[in-house]
């Protein structure tokens, strides 16, 4: 037998449903939220009282300079909770801080020198002051801390695996050493995946129920989605495609920055190969040689198109996905890969997806961050709205 709705259960529906009106919908007057919530109007006048003593909602300006009758519009409050987004790369510590619209607050990009876990911790927490301090905002207001990290995070333990490309994080609990150093809650994940889930929220997967991320750059590693839901496989290993391809492959298939600047010495060292690039080869001077037509680069690049579509190709065949979006530093490059990987996708597979590259560049990570951080902060600043009422 189903229990009847307790009056304080239904003062939550009735809050939460009306503040999702004013969030869906601002600025918008009582009436409206009465008509589009289906709720009463001396109901949604005792919800919005309190919603507005605990600071989630106030008052607006209507906006459209239409004929408002006297009638009072309301706003959510996007400050009542803001979210830190951490990117922890090999080279770059990058950290923004987001409000509950998604609009940053503030934003900083630090190179690493080493890139060591005890460096980025100490880095991270200046970081969080200096972003704190840019929003002219308190930082109780932030609610959380996402972080992203190049490796995979241990659900049972929250120990950090396969991270290799910033020293000392290997078999760490980073998050939890992090959110000593912070004073707030820390929530680490997979880099690739945030990446993945920033460009479902803003970028170029928007829309796309099944897509998956390629990162190619200082490492590799893929974020798959399906159905519209982040998927992190049994040991939260979905993903990690540089194990894919191995042993029995008779040709190269790492490509990674350093494989990439290891073929261009190599093709050098031919000599059949006209060039203007010197040594160490560094990746960025191969793309740029590569649109000046240098003879050599173009090789280079189109043997790392190669590798890409062969890592790109099991996911396709494996989960059918709509999208492939490449990111990192080397796959951002879509001018120049974009084109030759269709091609082989399209030779080897019967169903090839669509590729493009990461709308987001250096932000998709931060983006992702933000979003995962951004949807719990929503929840939370409800749940915790009776403990923070408005002097």
């Amino acid at each position: 037998m189903t229990r009847p709705a307790t009056a304080p259960l239904l003062k939550d529906l009735n809050e939460r449903t009306v503040l999702e009106t004013i969030r869906a919908r601002a600025p918008i007057s009582r009436a409206e939220i009465s008509r589009h919530a289906g709720i009463s109007k001396p109901t949604v006048s005792v919800a919005l009282q309190s919603l507005l003593d605990a600071g989630l909602v106030r008052e607006a300006d209507p906006g459209d300079g239409g004929l408002t009758y006297g009638a009072t519009f309301f706003e959510p409050v996007a400050e009542a909770a803001l979210v830190l987004g951490l990117d922890i790369g090999a080279r770059f510590l990058r950290g923004s801080i987001c409000d509950l619209s998604g609009a940053m607050r503030a934003r900083e990009d630090l190179e690493l020198a080493p890139a060591e876990a005890e460096v980025v911790l100490d880095g991270a927490r200046a970081m969080f002051e200096r972003l704190v301090a840019a929003t002219g905002l308190a930082a109780d207001r932030i609610d959380a801390a996402v972080v992203g990290v190049p490796g995979v995070i241990q659900a049972r333990t929250g120990e950090v695996r396969l991270a290799e490309n910033v020293a000392g994080l290997e078999g760490t609990r980073f998050g939890e050493a992090l959110q000593a150093r912070l004073g707030v809650p820390v929530s680490v994940d997979n880099d690739v995946n945030l990446a993945a889930l920033g460009e479902q929220w803003l970028g170029v997967a928007h829309g796309v129920d099944d897509f998956a991320f390629l990162s190619v750059g200082t490492g590799l590693g893929a974020g798959l989605v399906l159905r519209g839901e982040l998927h992190r496989g049994h040991h939260g290993a979905a993903g990690e495609v540089d194990w894919a391809l191995g042993a029995g492959i008779e040709r190269e298939t790492d490509p990674c920055a350093g494989a990439v600047s290891a073929l261009a010495a190599d093709l050098a060292a031919e000599g059949t190969l006209a060039t203007a690039l010197a040594p160490p080869y560094p990746v960025p001077a191969i793309f740029e040689a590569a649109r000046r037509d240098d003879p050599l680069a173009r090789a280079v690049v189109d043997e790392e198109a190669r590798r890409i579509a062969l890592h790109v190709s099991p996911i396709a065949a494996v989960a059918d996905v709509a999208l492939v979006v490449l990111g990192g530093g080397i796959g951002v490059n879509g001018d120049l890969l974009l084109e030759p990987v269709r091609a082989l996708l399209a030779e080897r597979l019967p169903y090839p997806p669509r590729v493009e590259t990461s709308s987001l560049g250096d932000a998709a990570v931060l983006s992702g961050a933000i979003a995962v951080g951004r949807r719990a902060a929503l929840e939370n600043v409800f749940a915790r709205r009776a403990t923070r009422r408005v002097a």
